[in-house]
């Protein structure tokens, strides 16, 4: 379980033959796949027999992680058109599957979570398998388009809807109220327009004309129109939904797939089979003081925190990225290349050109093979490859290019986090010798020791009963 992150996403449950029996989604992917690994009278009291029945066959199981809950939710449905799993139409229940439905064929389409879809006069998406999840994704889009939700019926050619008072929908900027006359057909239309495109996969296509539509309402002297406009971009771009992909990839979510990754790196990198071992090297350090570098390790595509390393620079001073890059490679693999330790198939090097170089002179020096050496650059993701004088450049939805940027970004992560760790120790100490203790040590030293207790019973006076005959007897009762 501990390979499942803990982010939205959707899975996709197998059997022995490779057939996917299940697609659901979660909000934690760990916590959701681990609900189906409990004990099986337990899981056939809390789930049912479908499900209990269905994770009897479960061998294997594929995750997609997905950046939002609505990219899952559009994400699920779209694999479940495509696959349709059985168990998928088993569980449904004696109601259909929700749809998300714009009835186009209304002056002022409306946008609506229903069952029982028009036949005529509507477009839909779906089916979802949650109406409760789908609800959500239409509350956040509606905060983008502003589109109305409600049942009224709403006629462009009547012109009593200027007297009529809208919602609070309105006054909370998520409707742009039509059943007030406070937009116009076309404006409107045009926001349905870009929430079709929207749900249709095509975000950078509508991002992109909506800026061109608010600078040409601005060049208008249109300023409400573009306010309103550049209020959408801003909102839209908060939903921090996945990038636009190729045109002919579905679903459109960026995820790591570690198989296709390697397999993909096997080629571009001229390799006789996929890589199984990959290791990462970074260097952190700030105007050279507590220089670090990190060594990540992960195994088929996978990240395995067992095969990390931190190395706390000692040969280099000052801010040599060059020197320090063959420090960390003598000192990894100075015994690795004598069969003492794991070897890797390819080292990752965080960096450009001169850092590669660095890396494949430290094996020089050591006078062993090197393995596969590449180095990342971040700026322009510039692909650095041993033996080749011009770097590549791959897509940047490439499964080879994600693997590689997971792996750098991982090194990255890990090499700032124990740079951090020393200087924070540094600046102890340095506050310590110069009498600037923290307030809470300073307070634990300036409280009185306490009193050592003794392992000897204490020295106690017996108290000896009081005689009889200095006690009153108590008085009769009447």
């Amino acid at each position: 379980m501990a390979l499942f992150p803990k982010s939205p996403g959707v899975y996709l449950m197998k059997d022995s033959a490779g057939v996917v029996l299940y697609v659901g989604k979660a909000k934690d992917l760990r916590a959701r796949v681990a609900s189906y690994f409990q004990d099986s009278s337990d899981l056939l009291s809390s789930r049912g027999p479908e499900i209990a029945h269905m994770a009897a066959k479960v061998v294997d199981i594929d995750f997609l992680e997905c950046e939002t809950e609505v990219d899952a939710l559009l994400t699920e449905n779209r694999l479940i058109k495509d696959i349709q799993p059985t168990y998928n139409e088993r569980l449904r229940d004696d109601k259909s599957f929700p749809y998300l439905e714009i009835t186009t064929g209304d002056d002022f389409p409306g946008v609506f979570v229903t069952r029982t879809p028009r036949i005529k006069g509507s477009k839909l998406y779906g089916p979802f398998t949650s109406a409760g999840t789908l609800r959500e994704a239409v509350n956040a889009l509606q905060k983008v388009f502003r589109f109305r939700t409600c049942e009224l019926d709403i006629r462009a050619d009547d012109d009593k809807r200027r007297f009529f008072r809208p919602c609070l929908l309105y006054s909370i900027n998520q409707c742009t109220a039509p059943c007030a006359d406070r937009i116009s057909r076309e404006a409107y239309a045009e926001d349905i327009e870009r929430l079709k495109k929207f749900l249709s996969s095509k975000r950078g296509v509508v991002l992109r004309q909506m800026e061109k539509d608010m600078q040409a309402a601005a060049a208008r002297h249109e300023f409400e129109q573009a306010a309103r406009l550049r209020d959408q971009i801003k909102a839209l771009s908060s939903l921090s939904m996945a990038g636009d992909p190729r045109e002919d990839v579905q679903p459109e979510v960026f995820y790591i797939d570690p198989k296709a990754g390697l397999e993909r790196l096997a080629k571009v990198l001229e390799l006789d089979a996929p890589p199984r071992i990959i290791e990462g090297i970074d260097i952190a350090n700030l105007q050279g003081g507590e220089s670090v570098g990190s060594l990540v390790c992960f195994i088929d595509g996978l990240a395995v925190k067992s095969g990390y390393k931190r190395f706390r620079i000692r040969s280099v001073e000052g801010q040599d990225d060059y020197a320090m890059i063959r420090e960390v490679i003598t000192r990894r693999y100075r015994h690795a290349g004598e069969g003492e330790e794991l070897y890797p198939d390819v080292v990752l090097i965080d960096g450009g050109l001169g850092q590669l170089h660095a890396a494949l002179a430290a094996f020089a020096e050591m006078f062993i093979r090197p393995p596969m050496v590449i180095s990342l650059a971040k700026r322009e993701e510039e692909l650095y490859i041993q033996a080749r004088s011009r770097p590549i450049r791959l897509a940047r939805n490439d499964p080879g290019l994600r693997l590689l940027q997971s792996v750098r970004d991982e090194a990255h992560r890990f090499a700032q986090h124990y740079h951090h760790i020393l200087r924070r120790k540094r600046m102890f100490d340095e506050d310590v010798a110069a009498g600037r203790v923290p307030p809470r040590k300073r307070r634990l030293r300036a409280a009185p020791p306490l009193p050592q207790a003794s392992r000897e019973p204490p020295d106690l006076e017996p108290i000896d009963p009081p005689a009889t005959d200095d006690v009153d007897p108590s008085p009769p009762i009447d």
